[in-house]
């Protein structure tokens, strides 16, 4: 059997060959051939094209991540397997992230390769990042197949990498320009500017700027039925309060080194919104507003000194501001304001011990600050040190990643009068090692198929809010642990000509436990009063399938078609005691459907591009008492869009008209939180 090294050596002896025979006189009395053309036949080589990743990444990226109906990376996220999003309506609501039903906390985002914090609660609201600036979104379960990361990348259960677009210049530009405007339904209007420099041969600059103002009004279908399944009402209202004036800010600094790069940004985002709330008790209109500031600087220095040794520094301060305000005294006045600060550094080591063995060290150190306006609140200190060794070993078509973090955290809290600093106290200290192991192989030299498997160990420690919180809060948290397996199978095949242009299959099934899950229980006997607790035990099943299929048309049209299934099974097992009827116990845990997908289809003619997109989301309990008053019914959502682009002189437009939920369906994410119906957008970009 031929290997693809043997074709590709094969075929080029038949060129030099043939080349070295067409430089040859063949008889004396010929002419000379050499001043005119001379015809090769063609030779075509085939391979396989090598897999780099041990757990390959779903990511959207370039074109794709443009064509899809998203304002956000929230929206866009929407379309990986595996994933459920807290959506709380509007075009300012908040917006989180779930992978694989282990709760929000579990997920780490991270920016530009450094991860976003958030030691208040643990969540990153990821509709505060606008994808005007974003050039790929990957979701990696486990973790990043990659050892040369901070330590920080492997201490989460499931990572979102959002990487910003680096400037790039075509032969004989220096300058970039690219300008958008938005407007549609809720009184939208988005202007954004993106302008590229060049500054020198191995130096470039990017700044981005942005700002948000919408009214956030929208009307709606509202629906509540009794338990015995009879109709209470059927009304169609305005939803209010959820209006956002937001600007955002981004710069940076771009340069390369012989064998290695370096960049400098910075990040600001400034708003202001109104909070909807839920729809209780008759009640339709809240005046709950929360204010955000959130800033940030950050740089990565990376350089591969020798054959064998490559260092990545890399460095972060940020400061958020948040004000939260509830001027409804009925309920409880609340005027409360928190300030984060956050200081980061890291310093990964690889070094090539022999062709295809590489082994990393990667040290990282965090520091955390909280103050607040709350009565009585302790100024909590989180000190946190991360060390990770890690290897990737390949043989022949195996591929093996291992990797040991070690995580120590020091928490100090501080207890003051009214005369300043009493005294600072130690309340945690965590110590801890959890491992992880990658492998992939690849059965057939011929057929790029992969079969894969991951082991993890992880755990998440208690959030600034879960211990420290006034009257919530319990000193006595233990950190929250997860354990994940997973088997899968991929498929994937490229062809240069035909109709097919390419096809990926993937399936994979697993298993999480999670233990020690944080949740909030009654305090005494009075309704308002809660407590965090360490009770929860969930055990996850689930099956994720992906299919992307690209075909060539005729007449110029390329089609790209890109579908997702989940299947999950995420039970409660923390209290046997509670089961039976209207019972906890093995019950579906809240909004986890057991069924959800989506389906993209992606279509381009000349300068002409059409999009369609399908979520759907299966039926769910919004608690774990899995009962008929507490059922959800699906909802799904179908958006389409168009666009064309053309030239004005030397400018480029783009102009693209957008539909999403095209069939006006009223649905809630989350129960009592009602989300837009048929909505339109226009988008206007320029390049210069």
């Amino acid at each position: 059997m031929h290997t693809p090294l043997h074709i590709l050596l094969s075929a080029i002896t038949a060129l030099l060959t043939t080349a070295g025979a067409a430089q040859t006189p063949a008889k004396a009395n010929e002419a000379s051939r050499l001043d005119s053309v001379q015809h090769l036949r063609e030779v075509t080589v085939y391979g396989v094209r090598p897999y780099e990743e041990v757990i390959p990444a779903q990511t959207l990226k370039g074109a794709q991540l443009e064509s899809l109906n998203s304002h956000s990376v929230a929206d866009a996220i929407r379309y990986f397997s595996g994933v459920q999003i807290k959506d709380y309506g509007g075009v300012g609501g908040i917006k989180t992230v779930d992978i694989r039903s282990m709760g929000t906390n579990h997920m780490g985002v991270f920016y530009d390769g450094i991860q976003l914090g958030n030691a208040q609660n643990g969540q990153i609201d990821l509709g505060k990042f606008s994808l005007d600036n974003i050039e790929e979104i990957s979701l990696y379960n486990g973790q990043k197949s990659e050892i040369f990361q901070p330590a920080r990348d492997f201490g989460s259960a499931g990572s979102i990498y959002l990487r910003t677009r680096r400037p790039a210049f075509t032969a004989g530009r220096r300058t970039n320009l690219n300008v958008t405007f938005r407007t549609g339904s809720f009184g939208l209007a988005n202007p954004s500017v993106r302008w590229e420099q060049k500054l020198s041969r191995r130096v470039s600059m990017a700044l981005n700027a942005e700002y948000t103002y919408a009214t956030g009004r929208y009307r709606f279908r509202y629906r509540k039925r009794f338990s015995d399944g009879t109709l209470a009402w059927d009304t169609t209202a305005t939803r209010h309060n959820g209006d956002i004036q937001s600007w955002r800010v981004e710069g940076g600094l771009f340069g390369t080194l012989d064998e290695g790069r370096w960049n400098a940004k910075f990040y600001y985002y400034d708003s202001e919104k109104g909070i909807p709330g839920a729809i209780v008790n008759n009640v339709w209109k809240t005046a709950q507003r929360q204010w955000d500031r959130n800033f940030f600087a950050q740089g990565a220095f990376q350089k591969k000194m020798g054959e064998r040794y490559e260092l990545l520094a890399s460095a972060k301060y940020a400061r958020d501001y948040m004000r939260y305000l509830n001027p409804d005294t009925t309920l409880m006045y609340i005027n409360n304001r928190f300030w984060q600060d956050e200081i980061y550094a890291s310093v990964a080591q690889k070094l090539t011990l022999a062709r295809d063995w590489d082994v990393d060290l990667s040290t990282d150190y965090q520091w955390n600050y909280l103050n607040s306006t709350l009565v009585n609140f302790d100024y909590p200190t989180r000190h946190t040190a991360l060390t990770a060794l890690a290897t990737a070993y390949t043989w022949h078509r195996l591929k093996a990643q291992a990797s040991l973090l070690h995580t120590f955290v020091r928490d100090l809290y501080t207890v003051r009068s009214g005369d300043g600093v009493v005294a600072s106290h130690n309340r945690h200290s965590t110590s801890r090692l959890t491992p992880a192991v990658f492998i992939s192989w690849q059965p057939m030299a011929r057929y790029d198929f992969n079969v894969r498997a991951f082991y993890k160990r992880i755990f998440r420690m208690p959030t600034f809010n879960d211990l420290y919180y006034t009257d919530i809060g319990n000193a006595n948290l233990r950190p929250e642990y997860a354990t994940q397996y997973n088997v899968g199978i991929q498929y994937q095949r490229y062809r240069e000509e035909g109709l097919v242009s390419g096809i990926k299959l993937t399936a994979d099934a697993y298993y999480n436990y999670v233990t020690d899950k944080i949740i909030a229980v009654p305090k005494g006997t009075g309704q308002y009063r809660w407590m965090m607790m360490n009770i929860g035990k969930v055990k996850i099943r689930g099956i994720d399938l992906t299919a992307r299929c690209g075909l060539r048309l005729p007449q110029h049209v390329n089609l790209d078609l890109n579908l997702n299934y989940t299947y999950q099974r995420a039970q409660d097992y923390s209290n046997p005691a509670d089961g039976g009827d209207g019972g906890t116990y093995k019950g579906q845990i809240a909004y986890i459907p057991w069924h959800s997908g989506s389906a993209v289809v992606h279509g381009q003619w000349l300068n002409l591009e059409a999009n369609y997109s399908f979520i759907y989301v299966g039926e769910r309990y919004h608690t774990s008492a899995n009962i008929t008053a507490n059922h959800e019914q699906p909802w799904y959502t179908h958006d389409v869009s168009a666009s064309y682009r053309f030239a004005l002189g030397k400018t480029w437009l783009k102009l693209t008209l957008e539909v999403n939920n095209l069939f006006n369906q009223y649905y809630d994410v989350i129960l009592n939180y009602p989300m837009p119906g048929r909505n339109y957008k226009v988008i206007l970009k320029f390049d210069i």
